[in-house]
C-alpha cells in the first residue's frame, strides 16, 4: 500500500504548473468581477458627494424630487408643495436632468 502511494506523487519539478489554472480564474475574477464592482462604488460615491441643492433626484425607491437640503449624511428632498421627506444619501440613486427641446427646422 504505501508502495501505491508514493508511485502517485508528483515529480518535484512540475507543483508550480499545477497552481496555474487557479491563479489564471484569480486574475480573471479580478478584472471581470471585482474590478468592475470597485470602480461603479466609486462612481456612486463621488455622485452622492456632488449632489448640490436644486437637483433633481431619484431615489433608490423611485421617488422623484427636489434637494432642498444637504448634511454630511442626508438629504431632504421636496416631493410637493410643502412635503419634505428626509432620506440617506445612500438612498439618491441619480440625478434627473431635464430632457433637451426638440428644435424643428
Amino acid at each position: 500500500m504505501l508502495l501505491t502511494l508514493l508511485l502517485q506523487a508528483r515529480p518535484a519539478g512540475e507543483s508550480w504548473a499545477s497552481f496555474l489554472p487557479l491563479i489564471g480564474i484569480a486574475v480573471v475574477m479580478y478584472f471581470f468581477m471585482i474590478r468592475p464592482q470597485q470602480r461603479k462604488a466609486a462612481e456612486a460615491k463621488k455622485f452622492r458627494e456632488s449632489i448640490a441643492k436644486g437637483s433633481t433626484v431619484v431615489t433608490i425607491g423611485g421617488l422623484h424630487g427636489k434637494v432642498v437640503d444637504l448634511n454630511e449624511d442626508s438629504v431632504t428632498i421636496e416631493v410637493d408643495r410643502g412635503t419634505r421627506l428626509k432620506f440617506d444619501r445612500s438612498a439618491i440613486a441619480r440625478e434627473v436632468r431635464p430632457a433637451k427641446e426638440v428644435v424643428k427646422e
